[in-house]
């Protein structure tokens, strides 16, 4: 199944962390959070991505344009007839990853229109560019063919933005955690998954936001339904975010890593 990833946005409240890259190309470790969610897919056998490109998109295009010298050892010929030599591999060797300029200025719910070529007549998976989760994708996707409804949004626990101090009846502290999951309600994740007929509520005015008019629409219709996620999910919104992402990869401790 083809998975598009909306990677296009400006990503303002990140910018004190890169301002030169989109911001799905922030790296977690060696590589942006866009490969990581890629990586977390493929783990699950679904290949095949389609990257609805705006902001920096060439950043993105020139990341996989030369993607093997990125991520392997190579040995160079220079002179006439310039030759390459790869001495190592790696397992993305059969990606197939559509490149699609969906507009700088454009909303969500455009550039989901704009790629509807991409993925024509096909139930397809649909997530951001900068949201990283242990989400057990076959479940997800059979939760979706069990209800026959147009569109599966993943419901997650926003993950705390401060510490959480743990103390009993007389203010002993018994414990501290850096960051909580919290315990409301469920907020929307991404990690979507879509029949062809979505395109219904979608255009090309490119002011639609998808998360507003369209998934009302659904609503309304009576066509959307929720897969609740309890597990890990966590967005790279702030510096904050960037950091603690890293901390966890840094550490071993990354869930999303398959």
């Amino acid at each position: 199944m083809k998975v598009v990833i909306l990677a296009g946005g400006f990503g303002t409240r990140i910018r004190d962390v890169a301002d030169d890259i989109p911001k799905p190309m922030i790296p977690i470790g060696r590589y942006p959070i866009l490969w990581h969610i890629m990586k977390w897919y493929a783990k699950f056998g679904h290949k095949e991505f389609v990257l609805c490109l705006g902001h920096k998109g060439h950043v993105i295009k020139s990341f996989f344009l030369d993607y093997e010298a990125h991520t392997r050892d190579i040995t160079l010929t220079l002179g006439s007839g310039d030759s390459i030599a790869y001495h190592s591999d790696h397992d993305e060797s059969d990606w197939r990853i559509t490149l699609a300029d969906t507009g700088l200025n454009t909303m969500t719910g455009a550039r989901i229109r704009r790629i509807r070529r991409y993925v024509e007549g096909e139930e397809f998976m649909l997530t951001y560019g900068d949201g990283v989760s242990d989400v057990d994708i076959d479940k997800l996707l059979a939760f979706h063919r069990s209800h026959g409804k147009i569109l599966t949004v993943t419901g997650v626990r926003p993950p705390g933005r401060f510490g959480e101090i743990e103390a009993n009846d007389t203010g002993a502290v018994s414990g501290f955690n850096e960051k909580p999951q919290a315990t409301g309600g469920r907020i929307s994740g991404g990690y979507f998954v879509a029949r062809a007929q979505l395109f219904d509520y979608l255009d090309d005015n490119e002011d639609l936001v998808f998360e507003k008019g369209p998934l009302e629409s659904l609503v309304r219709d009576q066509q959307l339904m929720m897969y609740e996620h309890s597990g890990f999910w966590q967005p790279m919104d702030t510096s904050r975010d960037y950091q603690f992402l890293n901390t966890l990869f840094a550490e071993g401790e990354a869930p999303w890593v398959p």
